[in-house]
């Protein structure tokens, strides 16, 4: 039985007294065999463990060679981890395994999470004729007071606002979300969460690990990275700061030709959040034949088009429906969900669309997430059905900063998110990109990663859509 952060700071886990034990240990390692270690949890008393359910986070690194992989973790569920590392690369590997939040922490927050939807508020703004009339909107208004209901029948997605005097709700325009002073955490929980702001290093006494490279050893694949192709866990590592996929050979699209050759008659649609976004707005500070239309000047956030025309190349990015939060205001009138938005998709083998979401969603019950992310799932068996060729990527969440208010958006909730959506997707024909496992490796802990890791998943994402092309460069 897991005690709650209730019972005593003292016995929350402590990465202080916790123990790692490499099980597999020699004098050096080739490349391509595993590190295994073993964690032992211990309290702030010095004694044992006996439930998990720790959030941790493994990986190795050599910062000479600017290389990193992320590792897996078992939970036994009896306070004792095995972490098991894929050496990749030759040279001195180092090991880093982090306690982001004891235990009792994670089940501290995911209690809050199940608890509502009222840590994130929203104001729509409603047009009276000339005048502007602002009202409180989101997903659960308990109110005894008329509402506007803006209802997907079919997939049942509901967003409600209070609705205005005198005004219909059809006149709904934009909407700004913040964050309400409510928290579902006690003092106590709130006091251990601070206590674990950055994480805390679990010591290791085995320091630097010797890989050597080993006659007949063979780490890399031939196979193409092709839609399909299923990805492990860690799905790559990088070396040299570049991503390397473990399941495929990625080809390099560093060049301007073999961009260009790549994206040829190609149109795509990223359809998510700013991450995606991110992604769009690389592709066109490389590509500087792709011209913006300026078709929504101050909607940029909402949605983004670039063409080609000497190409035929037509690129997309457009933001997934509620939630959306941030800082910035957004129209409602181009409003609509993913799966809504790939319903009117017609596609063929030259048709990409890219999916994530994921960040706006980390403030609130997962069970929102979950249907938002079966919902799209229907839509791209609908659209595999017409469209047998086309081209679906899937896009995980980024890890994220430590720093960050955890109730709201900590990693901890979005690692759920990450589990559950590739269950979710797990038998389509669609390509996945393991975003969370390429930032661990990078250790971004950034939610809008440098442009160098940004280009990574970008060429990751052309490997997929480029698989088998016979395009020629112009």
């Amino acid at each position: 039985m897991m005690p709650n952060v209730t019972s005593g700071y003292n016995n929350t886990t402590s990465a202080k007294y916790s123990k790692t034990t490499i099980l597999n240990h020699k004098d050096s390692y080739c490349v391509g065999e595993h590190l295994m270690v073993r964690l032992d949890m211990y309290d702030h008393l010095g004694k044992r463990k006996e439930y998990g359910g720790d959030f941790l986070r493994a990986r190795i690194y050599s910062l000479d060679l600017k290389a990193g992989a992320s590792g897996s973790i078992k939970d036994f569920r009896n306070g004792t981890y095995l972490v098991n590392f894929t050496l990749f690369w030759e040279g001195n590997v180092r090991a880093s395994i982090l306690l982001i939040h004891p235990s009792e922490g994670v089940s501290a927050l995911w209690a809050a999470r199940k608890k509502g939807y009222g840590k994130i508020g929203f104001t729509g703004k409603f047009l009276n004729g000339t005048s502007e009339v602002t009202t409180e909107c989101g997903f659960n208004l308990t109110r005894n007071a008329e509402l506007c209901e803006y209802l997907d029948e079919r997939d049942q997605e509901a967003f409600y606002c209070l609705k205005p005097k005198h005004v219909p709700c059809d006149a709904f325009v934009s909407l700004q979300s913040y964050n309400k002073p409510i928290s579902y955490l006690t003092t106590l929980e709130q006091s251990l969460l601070k206590r674990f702001k950055t994480g805390i290093e679990i010591p290791q006494l085995f320091g630097a690990i010797q890989v050597v490279q080993c006659k007949g050893n063979k780490t890399m694949t031939s196979k193409e990275c092709c839609i399909g192709v299923s990805s492990p866990v860690p799905s790559g590592f990088v070396w040299q700061n570049q991503w390397h996929p473990a399941f495929c050979n990625m080809p390099r699209f560093d060049t301007l030709e073999q961009i260009n050759t790549c994206l040829k008659g190609k149109m795509i649609y990223f359809m998510g959040d700013s991450t995606l976004r991110q992604w769009m707005e690389a592709l066109t500070k490389r590509v500087t034949t792709l011209e913006y239309l300026d078709i929504y000047p101050k909607e940029k956030l909402q949605k983004l088009l670039a063409v080609d025309l000497a190409r035929h190349i037509w690129i997309q990015s457009k933001k997934h429906g509620h939630p959306y939060v941030g800082t910035h205001g957004y129209t409602v009138k181009d409003h609509s969900y993913v799966a809504r938005d790939i319903d009117n998709v017609a596609g063929d083998r030259d048709t990409t669309i890219v999916i994530c979401l994921g960040q706006h969603f980390r403030p609130f019950p997962i069970q929102l997430f979950i249907r938002r992310v079966v919902n799209i799932r229907r839509a791209v068996q609908r659209l595999l059905l017409r469209s047998p060729d086309m081209r679906v990527i899937i896009k995980g969440e980024n890890i994220r900063e430590m720093e960050v208010d955890q109730e709201r958006f900590g990693d901890i909730q979005g690692y759920a998110q990450s589990v559950a959506l590739k269950e979710v997707f797990r038998d389509l024909n669609v390509a996945f990109i393991d975003a969370w496992d390429i930032t661990v490796a990078y250790n971004t802990k950034k939610v809008h990663p440098l442009n160098h890791v940004v280009w990574e998943e970008v060429n990751m994402f052309l490997s997929y859509i480029c698989c088998n092309a016979k395009a020629n460069p112009m």
